[in-house]
């Protein structure tokens, strides 16, 4: 298969799977279940056969549209992406297993509303993790967010939908306020968002000004959890544990910390940043979010929300590391992801 069809192929196949499943919801449970399973095997099938030629080298890409002059909606697979791809996909299968018993057992209702929106995020997290540039990340990051509000809410009952509430005017006035205008600005110095080995920003943009760029992007990423903005995370509790389960493990809280890894990465440069002093409070912020979250954890009641400040802390170790700017540090913060994101949707079974 083309490389740059595959990645339109791991896109479109949850789009196509929420399309399935809302069909098949009117015929029986059976088939709408199968077609979310069917489609979740599709997708891993579609990201890990990419795997070889990234391997090998490669490092295909796609150009959907150009909005603006420099201002596309672009896809490009790289190490970091791939990473976050393969572990999105594998584990949506896993989730999905787990959903049918939970959902049947319990008596859920509005189950096919609950699989088609549980697809259209694996979609938007596809996007997230295969996005060529800042502007096509934000846009897939607002439908990551939209697509799972539905999901938080899913109990319909008052408590549930105040905190739901709680979840989504975070997560947007986070993005809205402070990630674009990061992202406006970085357009506006580098004249591009593309993200490039080594960054971008270096010699554009100096002093001070890098270290509140940061601090946009880092605050701006409210899906990090990176305190203040976390409170987010323990509100949306009150979702069925396997929504519980993607947000910690599958896609939402591991959008944040890649989104955060990827921006050091790719748009600064971890050696650009690691001369310029200001950028050094990412460090003791993160390390502060990881000691007090740990705190409330140790005096919580409730397995889910202990579960949930849990995850504050372990973001912030992925963040931690990331803003040690250092290669092996890189290296720990990707391999965290992916050992947190094992743990927690085992735990959160459990639970």
């Amino acid at each position: 298969m083309n490389a740059d069809n595959a990645i339109l192929l791991a896109i479109c196949i949850p789009v196509v799977t929420a399309a399935g499943i809302q069909l098949a919801g009117r015929i029986s449970d059976n088939l709408r279940e199968a077609v979310t399973l069917t489609g979740a095997a599709a997708l891993a099938w579609v990201v890990w056969g990419m795997l070889p030629g990234l391997i090998a080298g490669d490092r295909p890409g796609l150009v959907l549209s150009e909005l603006l002059p420099g201002v596309e909606i672009a896809f490009e697979v790289e190490p970091l992406g791939m990473l976050f791809a393969a572990l999105a996909s594998g584990l949506w299968i896993i989730n999905s297993i787990y959903s049918i018993g939970y959902m049947r057992g319990n008596g859920e209702q509005k189950q096919t509303r609950f699989y088609t929106c549980f697809a259209l995020a694996l979609a938007a997290t596809m996007g997230i993790a295969f996005a060529g540039n800042l502007f096509t990340l934000f846009l897939c990051y607002e439908v990551l967010t939209l697509s799972t509000y539905p999901l938080v809410s899913h109990k319909g009952d008052e408590a549930t939908v105040r905190s739901a509430r709680v979840y989504l005017g975070i997560l947007l006035s986070t993005s809205i306020g402070l990630l674009l205008p990061a992202i406006i600005w970085t357009y506006h110095v580098a004249g591009t968002g593309d993200f490039t080995v080594g960054g971008i920003l270096e010699g554009k943009i100096s002093g001070a000004d890098v270290g509140l760029l940061l601090a946009l992007f880092v605050f701006g990423v409210g899906k990090a959890a990176v305190m203040p903005v976390h409170r987010w995370l323990p509100a949306a509790m009150v979702a069925p544990t396997p929504v519980s389960a993607l947000l910690h493990a599958v896609a939402v809280v591991k959008a944040g910390v890649f989104t955060v890894t990827k921006i050091i990465v790719y748009i600064f440069g971890v050696d650009f940043l690691f001369a310029t002093p200001s950028s050094g409070w990412l460090v003791y912020v993160a390390a502060f979010t990881i000691i007090s979250a740990s705190l409330v954890a140790l005096r919580q009641q409730n397995l889910k929300r202990l579960l949930a400040y849990s995850t504050v802390a372990q973001l912030s170790y992925v963040v931690m590391a990331a803003a040690v700017l250092k290669p092996l540090a890189e290296i720990g913060a990707a391999i965290h992801m992916v050992a947190h994101a094992f743990g927690k949707i085992t735990l959160f079974f459990a639970a």
